[in-house]
């Protein structure tokens, strides 16, 4: 299996990158700007975090990344700017959070679908934005936190995901087990 990192200026690219070897899985970190004939042989893509606002409109990190959600035929998984980037490309809307999270927040699972197969209701995990969806038409809603109710999606038709936690980092629990459960779903 082959996931290639699309690497939207995250500080945790490496630590994707690293998350997907971990879990045996081939993986290369590519720009924003990657083809999508660079990535047709790949089973899956993950957009990275980044330091860019989609919240106040600063899209060009996101490259051709549009492309990619338009075209790519393998499933897709957002992190924080990526899953920001992934509603606002399909008509959903991103804002300025009326309360920014940094550092450990408590994620409550709305729906267990395939991310969240077999975890509990509640875990912590690691935020890191300054922004938040407020509207994701097209999306089934995952997990939210206290303060932020788009912490994790799912396409209502299409293999494409998003939290706007940080799975790859150690201070989520059981964020590897998020991203094994991502690849569970290219097997499909």
């Amino acid at each position: 299996m082959k996931v290639l990192v699309v690497d939207l200026g995250s500080q945790w690219t490496h630590r994707i990158w690293r998350t997907l070897r971990d879990l045996e899985c081939e993986s290369e970190i590519v720009s924003a700007d990657v083809s999508l004939q660079k990535v047709k042989d790949a089973d899956g893509l993950v957009l990275s975090g980044g330091a860019m606002r989609a919240g106040k409109g600063e899209l060009d990190a996101a490259g051709n990344c549009g492309a990619l959600l338009d075209e790519f035929e393998g499933g897709i998984f957002g992190v924080c700017y990526g899953q920001q980037f992934i509603a606002l490309h399909f008509g959903g809307a991103v804002a300025p959070a009326a309360k920014p999270e940094y550092g450990p927040v408590k994620i409550s699972v709305v729906d267990e679908d395939d991310l969240f197969r077999g975890f509990p209701r509640e875990f912590k995990a690691w935020a890191s934005h300054n922004d938040e969806i407020v509207s994701a038409p097209g999306f089934r809603l995952l997990a939210s936190s206290a303060d932020c109710k788009w912490h994790a999606f799912k396409h209502e038709h299409k293999p494409i995901y998003g939290t706007l936690f940080h799975p790859e980092v150690q201070h989520t629990e059981r964020g590897e087990e998020i991203y094994a459960n991502f690849l569970k779903t290219l097997k499909k």
